[in-house]
C-alpha cells in the first residue's frame, strides 16, 4: 500500500504516520509538507518506509506527480490556529481551500482514494446548557477564517464526490491532544509555560468547553474510515471528553505540582466559540471503532511527561510562538 499523507510533519499527521507504521507494516508512506512553522521533519520517525517531500499542496505539478503514484491520499494539511487566522486569513484560504481543490483535481484525474481530515469547528458552537451534540447532519456555521475555510474544503470534497464520483470520505474531529503538538496550541502552551516558570494564560473566564480526544484515538478512527467507511460519507470522531478550559488548566497545574489557581486571565479572543461536542455514534456503530484513551487525566499526565522529556523538540518553536502571542496581545 502506497499512502500519501499531506501535512504529515504536523502534529496529527506525524502521529498518523507513526501509527500507520504499526498497524500497516506493509505500507510505504510519502509525506508532503510545506514545513511551515507548524511542520517539523523531526516529528517523523527515521524509517526507510517513510519519505518526506517538502512542497505546497496548492502546487499542481508537485501534487499530481505524488498522487498518481499513491493508492490512498490522507489529507491532514491545513492551517488550523484560530488566533493566526484572525491576524492573517490569507494562508488559510490558500492552504485549506486552494490546496484541497488541487488535491481533489489530482485524485479525480488518477482515480485515487481520498480521505479528508476536518474539524468540529465547522459547525460553529453550542450553548453551555444545550444537551445537543454535533452530528454529521449538523448545519455548518463557522465563526472564524480558520473554521470557514475548513468548511469550504469540506464542501469541495462533497461536491467532487457528487459531481465527479471521487472516492472520498470526510472526518470531523474534536480537539486533539498528545505528543508532538506545536506549543502555540492550548494544552502544550500551558505545559511549556509552567516548565519555564511562567503562569498559564486563560482566555476570559475559561468557561469555553472543548471535547478532547487523544491523537492516537483520532488516527485509529481515520484508518477505520479508510478501511470500512462508505464513500461519500462524513464520520465524526470524538471520545466524550467535554471539559471547560479552566478545568483543563487546573488539571495541568495539578499534574505538574502547582496550585490549581496559579494562572493568569487574559482578554478573550474575538469570536471565541463557546462549546464543541461530538456525537460519534455513527462512527462507533457503523465501523466498530472505540477510543482507547478514556481517562483524560491519565492521557494528560502522559502528555506532560512527553513535553518534559522532549524539550529539545519544542524549545525553538516556543520562543517564536510566544513572540507572536505577545504581538497579538494574547
Amino acid at each position: 500500500m502506497k499512502v500519501l499523507v499531506t501535512g504529515g510533519a504536523g502534529f496529527i499527521g506525524s502521529n498518523f504516520v507513526r501509527l500507520t507504521l504499526q498497524v500497516k507494516p506493509e505500507a510505504r508512506i510519502t509525506v508532503l509538507d510545506a514545513l511551515t512553522y507548524a511542520g517539523n521533519g523531526e516529528s517523523l520517525p527515521a524509517d526507510e518506509r517513510v519519505r518526506l517531500i517538502q512542497g505546497d499542496i496548492a502546487d499542481p505539478d508537485v501534487v499530481n506527480e505524488l498522487v498518481k503514484n499513491a493508492d490512498v491520499v490522507v489529507h491532514f494539511a491545513a492551517e488550523s490556529h484560530n488566533d493566526n487566522s484572525l491576524d492573517n486569513p490569507w494562508p488559510f484560504v490558500h492552504t485549506n481551500v486552494v490546496g484541497t481543490f488541487t488535491l481533489l483535481e489530482a485524485v479525480r484525474r488518477h482515480d485515487v482514494r481520498f480521505h479528508h481530515i476536518s474539524t468540529d469547528e465547522v459547525y460553529g458552537d453550542l450553548e453551555l446548557d444545550d444537551p445537543a451534540k454535533f452530528t454529521p447532519t449538523t448545519p455548518y456555521n463557522p465563526s472564524s477564517p480558520s473554521s470557514a475555510t475548513k468548511a469550504g474544503s469540506d464542501l469541495l470534497v462533497r461536491a467532487w464526490v457528487r459531481s465527479f464520483q471521487v472516492e472520498a470520505t470526510i472526518s470531523n474531529c474534536s480537539n486533539n491532544y498528545g505528543p508532538l503538538q506545536h506549543v502555540e496550541k492550548f494544552i502544550p502552551r500551558q505545559i511549556t509555560n509552567i516548565i519555564d516558570g511562567v503562569k498559564p494564560k486563560l482566555y476570559g473566564a475559561g468557561l469555553n468547553v472543548r471535547d478532547w480526544i487523544h491523537v492516537d484515538d483520532h488516527n485509529s478512527a481515520v484508518w477505520a474510515i479508510i478501511d470500512r467507511g462508505r464513500i461519500g460519507e462524513t464520520y465524526l470522531i470524538g471520545a466524550d471528553g467535554e471539559l471547560d478550559n479552566k478545568t483543563v488548566i487546573e488539571m495541568i497545574l495539578e499534574v505538574m505540582g502547582q496550585p490549581r489557581d496559579a494562572y493568569d486571565h487574559v482578554a478573550d479572543r474575538p469570536g471565541h466559540d463557546m462549546r464543541y461536542a461530538i456525537d460519534a455514534t455513527k462512527t462507533r456503530e457503523e465501523l466498530g471503532w472505540e477510543p482507547g484513551f478514556r481517562d483524560f487525566a491519565a492521557g494528560l499526565a502522559d502528555t506532560v511527561a512527553w513535553y518534559r522529556e522532549h524539550e529539545d523538540w519544542w524549545r525553538r518553536q516556543k520562543a517564536e510562538a510566544e513572540e507572536r502571542y505577545a504581538r497579538l496581545g494574547r
